[in-house]
């Protein structure tokens, strides 16, 4: 299909997950993309561990990515739900004919997309952090913190959770939510008293929580969680000490399996210090004539819904879709909105229960959906490009 709209240029403002994606997109709907990222370069380092789900892959396979990212993920299509005592709840192996899900550093994820990006010919410019946008009947100009401007027929934030385009089109916009507990991740040498099964995700809930995996190389992967009433930033969190946090982490961890032995064995070195786990609740406003949000800046689910990647990937392609779609680019954020809103809205919802689980607050046995009924409505849900919006 070819674009029928007015809508030829645009500017995308972030350069994490959702910009480089939402630019490929445009770009294979016929609206010429240019990519704005305030870092002064590409984000290495940035962030900790993530997992792209089956509707993830099968997005980024609509823009062309998802070859780009499995290069720098690792497999983990099955999923062993745990308790605190090493008991086996239930195992899941995926669903048939669909990707597998894949485990990845986030600075990889970032990397891949942005090289992807710029080698399929999307412009990304670094070192542009946005601080105002002037909107007219006849496009969008951009301001920069260093004097330049950019103009184009319209405006996508994909500027993540603190977004500043998102206040910029509605000063009174949410803030992001606090989930209870603060996120770490670490990497420790494999025992005996750990039972990872090779390709699948554990997730193990008792008094607290602990997610881990294999790698390769041997060592596993865990992710952990330590609840907090009062939030710190990211910043005070790893201004404190790693050595001091695995201190913290043993003493929840005690008895834990295998958290006591996984996190027992993770030098501080290897400890990952997150922050506090967060999400965005329900935005008013999500768009206007010519500016719309996508991605974390709009509907960020905390990272226990494994989904907060995957759904940006979708969202930039159904965003692509009813821009090539609609006659004006008002009614293709209409329709973009209305395609996007309840979904992202539950997924968010069902984390929330989640994070209480997290943060201790749901009993010693929460209650879950088995995986099938858990990830059915998540894992296989298609858009089909080709449809018309």
């Amino acid at each position: 299909m070819t674009n029928n709209t007015a809508v030829r240029t645009a500017l995308v403002i972030g350069g994490g997950i959702a910009g480089p994606v939402a630019a490929l997109a445009l770009a294979k709907a016929g609206v010429e993309a240019t990519v704005y990222e305030a870092r002064p370069e590409a984000a290495d380092g940035v962030g900790a561990m993530l997992s792209i789900a089956p509707n993830g892959l099968a997005a980024l396979a609509h823009a062309g990515a998802d070859k780009a990212v499995r290069e720098v993920g690792q497999p983990v299509p099955g999923v062993v739900m745990q308790d605190g005592t090493g008991r086996v709840l239930t195992d899941f192996h995926g669903f048939p004919g669909l990707p597998e899900t894949l485990a990845l550093r986030r600075a990889d994820l970032f990397r891949a997309l942005g090289d992807h990006a710029v080698a399929s010919g999307v412009p990304v410019r670094y070192g542009k952090s946005l601080v105002n946008v002037v909107e007219s009947a006849d496009g969008v100009t951009a301001e920069f913190s260093d004097g330049t401007t950019a103009t184009a027929d319209i405006l996508v934030g994909a500027d993540g959770i603190r977004s500043t385009v998102r206040t910029l089109i509605d000063p009174a916009a949410p803030a992001p939510g606090y989930g209870g507990v603060l996120s770490f991740g670490g990497i420790a040498a494999d025992g005996p008293d750990v039972a990872a099964r090779p390709g699948m995700m554990h997730f193990a809930f008792g008094r607290t929580f602990l997610g881990f995996w294999a790698l390769p190389d041997g060592r596993v992967v865990w992710f952990g969680s330590l609840p907090r009433e009062e939030p710190l930033t990211s910043a005070e969190v790893r201004a404190v000490p790693n050595e001091d946090w695995l201190a913290r982490l043993r003493e929840l961890y005690t008895g834990h399996v295998p958290g006591e032995a996984l996190i027992g064995r993770t030098a501080p070195e290897d400890l990952m210090a997150v922050g506090p786990m967060e999400f965005m609740p329900s935005v008013p406003t999500w768009h206007t004539d010519r500016i719309v949000l996508l991605g974390d800046a709009v509907h960020a689910p905390s990272s226990s819904s494994g989904q907060g990647a995957s759904l940006a990937a979708e969202s930039a392609v159904e965003l692509a879709r009813c821009l090539r779609d609609r006659p004006t680019a008002a009614e293709a954020f209409a329709a973009y909105e209305a395609l996007r809103r309840p979904r992202v809205e539950a997924i968010t919802g069902a984390a929330q229960n989640s994070n209480k689980a997290k943060a201790g607050k749901a009993g010693d046995k929460p209650s879950f959906p088995t995986p099938e009924q858990m990830f059915a409505p998540v894992h296989t849900f298609h858009i089909d490009w080709d449809a018309r919006v």
